[in-house]
């Protein structure tokens, strides 16, 4: 038999494993080839095929239960990522050791996580965030925070939005700031706003060192956030004080509103003047 005999029949052999004892079947055919490499590529395809169709369970590190694999679960077919509803969280499964595979940006993505609720928690009064690791890039993550604050009793909803880039490989962080500000008593006013940001890594910041370079970002963000909202405070008190003052109609001398009924008296008794000027009035003489 040929070598791509032997594997076809290594992949049959595995395909009718009884429950529980692939791994039997697998270190059985394993001895009879004697070639590893070759017998791992050759029957992968095989144990996929019997992983998905026999339901096989995966335990997912750090949840305390199983998620099954299967291809109701599968994500991506590429890299064999299968979703798991109970803990809302994806991973890779391996068919070859049959052990779910946490990606490798998994230890800075959960660091970078922890310093960004650290942070929401000492600047934000009601905020949520959530840190995402790319799928395609795993030395690039995303950072989004969101808070709202919505008083109709005295007239007025706001939100703020960020969201920021860190990609360890370009040594950067791309961001943008939203704000948007509704006030609508007796008047409707709304400022929408946005705010775009680059900030340039230091080489001090690795994936090798979360727990300390995760810190320094949030610190770098921490620094833009703060001098944009500052530039908002300055900018609404300048609106306050001069662009809203501009807008409104100014009182007379006296200080006191004009009272409409009498100056539509004054209008009339002063065409009633021009009037008896033109027409003629008493003390002339023919």
């Amino acid at each position: 038999m040929t070598a791509e005999e032997h594997i076809q029949a290594a992949s049959k052999f595995l395909l009718q494993s009884p429950p529980g004892e692939i791994n039997d079947v697998l270190n059985d055919v394993r001895v009879l080839i004697g070639d590893d490499e070759s017998l791992e590529t050759g029957v992968l395809p095989a144990l996929r095929q019997y992983n998905l169709e026999q339901l096989t369970v995966a335990e997912v590190p750090g949840a305390g239960h199983g998620s099954i694999v299967s291809i109701r679960a599968r994500t991506t077919e590429e890299e064999d990522r299968f979703i798991d509803p109970r803990s809302k969280t994806s991973f890779i499964f391996d068919h070859l050791s049959l052990v779910r595979v946490a990606p490798t940006s998994e230890p800075f993505r959960s660091a970078l996580e922890a310093s960004t609720l650290q942070y929401l928690s000492s600047h934000y009064n009601d905020g949520t965030a959530s840190v995402f690791a790319t799928p395609d890039n795993e030395k690039c993550f995303i950072i989004q925070i969101v808070a709202n604050k919505y008083n109709p009793v005295n007239f007025w909803s706001g939100r703020w939005r960020s969201e920021y880039v860190v990609d360890l490989e370009a040594r950067t962080i791309t961001g943008q700031i939203l704000v948007n500000v509704h006030y609508y008593e007796q008047g409707n006013v709304q400022l929408e706003t946005r705010h775009q940001s680059s900030i340039t890594l230091p080489t001090s910041i690795a994936a090798s060192a979360p727990s300390a370079s995760t810190k320094k970002v949030l610190a770098l963000i921490a620094d833009q956030e703060g001098a944009y909202q500052e530039s908002l405070g300055d900018t609404y008190h300048e609106m306050g004080e001069k662009t809203f003052k501009g807008l409104r109609r100014a009182l007379p001398l006296t200080r006191q509103k004009l009272d409409w009924d009498k100056v539509l008296g004054y209008k009339l008794g002063a065409e009633l003047s021009s009037s008896k000027g033109v027409f003629g009035g008493s003390g002339g003489s023919a």
